[in-house]
Order: structure tokens, then sequence, then C-alpha cells
């Protein structure tokens, strides 16, 4: 008797394994890529390519250049990002578990090297000139940060909760931020505010925990207005929303602008490539910050709310990913890009239209920015990587 049962034993056991080898070994990743992810993404990265090609085309005839010309190196751009985007799946995502310390320490010595040997551009000390192209490593800082802090609560899922791995993710968080505001870049900054937000979030952090970080986060910004650190116009830009009235017009043409050109849209707008405002550059930096006003001058409220929609679809699959994580870790580094994506399109429409400060953060997918859209699209990756592998074994 006992022996049948040995052999029985012995025999579902070996039966197990053979199907468990057959499943591993038949096991492809790419079987499992999210198509919905990869239509909203390029749905958003084409409507981009002709936005930043309308907000463009006609200053660069009046002054005899290649009307393609900021096309042309997004096109660059793009093809970078999806290059990256295909490394980064390329790697089971719970290797750079492992690699996260060097990530996080490699943009730390990139955003010190800006400081020292950077360009100023519009006020901030925040891009290498890398061959004629500008190179914004605060975009690549986003992405190391998502890692290192999924990496550390994963490492910590018993202590998650307690106080000295709040500590830590805030001290890890604090280098890059520190650095970012001696640029100074106020708007990149509020970004990783964002991610340490939202990982902490999904990282079952306690309320009492997060309510003080917020009430700290708005006491540090309340000091930062008053401290007489920022230039006038700083604070008319971040404070404008609140009380337009009382500031000085001349600090807020802008939102002004702004707010006409996506006015004048209406419904269906005055028609590609039609836009006065857009033709006549009333609105400064409408290829990157404010590309929202393009959209909303010539495509009107039903082009804005096409677009509007692809940023759902985003949002809605990113989300989906990491209730569908097979892990801690992937559901982290999901939160993070969530938070990223979610919080620049609120902020960047919300500026467009007079409700949120002016920060200067670009449209993700959208805005004219190589970098930007090359970081936007390594973190596509990482949502491309937590689902193809949610299966896997091992």
């Amino acid at each position: 008797m006992t022996s049948v049962s040995y052999g029985e034993d012995r025999q579902g056991r070996l039966a197990r394994e053979a199907v468990q080898r057959k499943w591993m070994g038949a096991y492809t990743p790419t079987r499992h890529i999210d198509p919905l992810l990869i239509l909203a993404v390029l749905g958003l990265t084409g409507f981009g390519m002709v936005m930043i090609y309308s907000a463009t085309f006609f200053r660069l005839e009046q002054q005899g250049m290649d009307t393609l010309f900021y096309v042309n190196r997004q096109m660059v751009s793009l093809g970078l990002g999806i290059f990256g985007m295909a490394i980064v799946t390329m790697f089971d995502y719970r290797l750079y578990r492992a690699w996260s310390p060097l990530l996080y320490g490699g943009t730390l010595v990139l955003l010190l090297v800006v400081l020292t040997a950077g360009q100023v551009i519009n006020g901030s000390k925040a891009w290498l000139v890398i061959g004629g192209f500008q190179f914004q490593p605060s975009e690549l800082a986003k992405v190391a940060l998502i890692v290192m802090l999924a990496a550390l609560f994963n490492e910590r899922r018993e202590e998650a909760l307690g106080l000295r791995a709040l500590v830590e993710a805030l001290a890890i968080s604090a280098l890059p931020m520190l650095l970012i505001l001696l640029q100074p870049d106020f708007g990149t900054f509020l970004v990783f505010v964002a991610i340490v937000f939202g990982v902490l979030l999904l990282a079952r952090v306690r309320v009492t925990y997060m309510i003080a970080l917020a009430v700290l986060g708005v006491a540090a910004f309340a000091l930062m207005l008053g401290s007489g650190q920022l230039a006038e116009y700083q604070v008319a830009r971040l404070t404008s929303f609140i009380n337009p009235e009382g500031v000085d017009p001349k600090y807020v043409y802008n939102v002004n602008q702004a707010q006409i050109a996506v006015g004048s849209g209406q419904l269906v707008g005055q028609g590609l490539f039609e836009g006065s405002q857009t033709k006549l550059a009333y609105v400064p930096e409408n290829q990157t910050d404010f590309i929202f006003t393009v959209v909303g001058e010539e495509l009107g409220f039903l082009g804005s709310g096409v677009l509007l929609g692809l940023f759902a679809l985003l949002l809605w699959r990113a989300v989906r990913i990491a209730a569908l994580s097979r892990d801690a870790f992937g559901t982290l580094l999901s939160a993070g890009v969530i938070a990223v994506f979610a919080f620049q399109v609120f902020i960047n429409v919300g500026m467009a239209i007079g409700i949120m400060p002016v920060t200067g953060l670009p449209l993700p997918f959208v805005s004219y920015g190589g970098t930007s859209l090359i970081g936007s699209y390594l973190m596509v990756g990482l949502l491309l990587n937590v689902h193809m592998r949610r299966f896997q074994p091992g």
C-alpha cells in the first residue's frame, strides 16, 4: 500500500514538474503586451507632432527656416524613446531592484554636472548641450527615483508602515529634489513630490504620516514664497491662479493669452493650422509648456476632449497594470509612473486655462522636448514590463 502511494506521489510530482517546465519554456513575455497602452501612447505622440508643427510652422516660414525643424528634432527623440522603451522591457523588471542604487547614483551625478556645466535656458540651469541637442537630466532622475523608492519599500514590506522607512524614503528623495531646486526648476521639483506621495500611498504608509507630510509641504511652500529668494515674477506666476486681479498683468501675460487662445476655440475650434493666437505666437512657448492652448484654439472643446480621452486611456491602463502586478515592486513602479503622468497632465492643462500655477511643466508625449519624450517612453517601458511578466513563473 505504501509503495503504491509513494509511486502515485512520485508520478504526480514528476507530472507537475513537467507541466511547470513546459510552462516556463513556453512563456514569452511579449504575448502579454498591452496593446491599448501602446495605442494611447502612440496616439498622444502623433497628436503632439501635429500640434508642434501647427505651433511653429508659421513663424519658421516667416524666418525662412524649414517648417519641419521642430518636428524633425522631436522625431529623433521619438526614435530614441522607443529604443529606450524596448531596452527597459527587455529585462525582467525585478532585476531593477538590484540596479536601483546604480541608476539613482548615476542621475545624482548628472544633476551635479548640470549645476556646474549646464546651460541656462529660461532662467534655469537645467540642461546639458550634447551634439547640438539639449539634454535635461532631471527627466531621467524621475525614472531613477521611481525605481529606487519602489525597491526600498519592496525590501521593507514589513516596515513600510513604520517611521524609519518613511524617513529613509524622504532622505532618498531629498537629494535629487534639492539639486533640482538649485537649478532652479520648481515645476520638476513638484513632480518629484508627486512621485513620493504616489509611491507612499500604495506602500500603505499610515494616513497620519501622509497628512503630516502634506501639511509640511504646504508650510514649506508658503515659507518659500515669503522668503524673498524668488523673483517677483516667479511669485506672481505661482500665486496668480488664486487672485489673478491682484497681480501685475505683465507677470501673467502668458496665462492671459493662453486663456484667450483656449476660449476662442469654443466647440470645434478655428481649424487645424488656422489659430490666430497660435500663428502670431501671442502665447510664448506654445510648442512646449503651453501646447494645450494650440489644441484648444484650433480643435476646440471636442479636440481637447479627444486628447484628454487618450490620457484617460493611458492612466486607466496604468492603474490596471498596478492592480494586476504579480508583486509589490511592480505595483510601486506603476504607482510612481501614474503619479508623474497624472500630475503633469493636471498641472499643464490647468495652467493653460488659469486654474493652476505656471510651473513650466510639459504635457507628456505632446509638448516639444526631447528628454521629456524619452523619459516618458522609459516610464511606459516600466509599465509594459510589469504587465508582460505578471504571469511569469519564478
